[in-house]
């Protein structure tokens, strides 16, 4: 992503290409290309294709783990788990210091409220990693329409519930805008499986946000 008056440093905008070269690889792979037609097509070592093709077979995801010295907290490496105790490690550190700092300031209403803001619209936002998993894939294959259906009936009569009730404001807003995702989603169903397109990527998986 490029923004103005601003650029990656050298060693990013390297890893990224890396990055979108293997992607492109297991993609072609998915076509039911040979490693040696592959290699042809993209320039790379036939050794280099088959090695990136077995490792997703084997992990299921193409970035490499950070180097030898190298920092954890680049932006390529973000919740990319090579090690699912690593991401328990995250979860629990992250529960332990919330914990901490709430118990803090419990009394402050200032953050109270806003901690019950950031959690509702936290709930809101779950379903845009699908949304945006679909964008990048070009497709919902793989992802439960009868799922997305169950979220929409189920934020729909949530939000109507807020409204009846005058709950207050954030639960309302956050509410429509988690409904406003979920017919995000169930559009995209229509739009994809009416006009088709190439996927981007098979890396990416269509697995719920909300389910984990």
């Amino acid at each position: 992503m490029a923004y103005k008056g601003f650029s990656l440093p050298r060693r990013q905008c390297k890893a990224k290409n890396s990055l979108k070269i293997r992607n492109l690889i297991v993609d072609k792979h998915f076509d039911e290309n040979g490693y040696r037609c592959i290699s042809r097509m993209l320039n790379v070592p036939v050794s280099t294709v088959g090695a990136i093709i077995r490792k997703w077979k084997e992990l299921l995801f193409t970035i490499n783990r950070p180097r030898s010295g190298a920092s954890h907290f680049e932006w390529s490496y973000f919740w990319s788990w090579s090690r699912f105790v690593d991401y328990l490690q995250c979860v629990l550190a992250f529960t332990v210091l919330a914990t901490y700092v709430t118990y803090l300031l419990l009394d402050s209403v200032l953050f109270v409220e806003s901690l019950g803001f950031l959690a509702v619209f936290a709930e809101a936002m779950l379903g845009t990693p699908q949304l945006y998993c679909n964008y990048q894939n070009k497709s919902t294959e793989g992802m439960s329409i009868k799922m997305v259906l169950m979220w929409t009936s189920g934020d729909t009569f949530k939000t109507g519930y807020f409204l009846l009730t005058q709950a207050p404001m954030q639960f309302w807003i956050c509410g429509l805008l988690q409904v406003c995702v979920d017919f995000a989603i169930l559009f995209q169903v229509y739009y994809y499986s009416r006009y088709p397109q190439k996927p981007i990527s098979h890396t990416t998986h269509t697995t719920s946000a909300k389910a984990l």
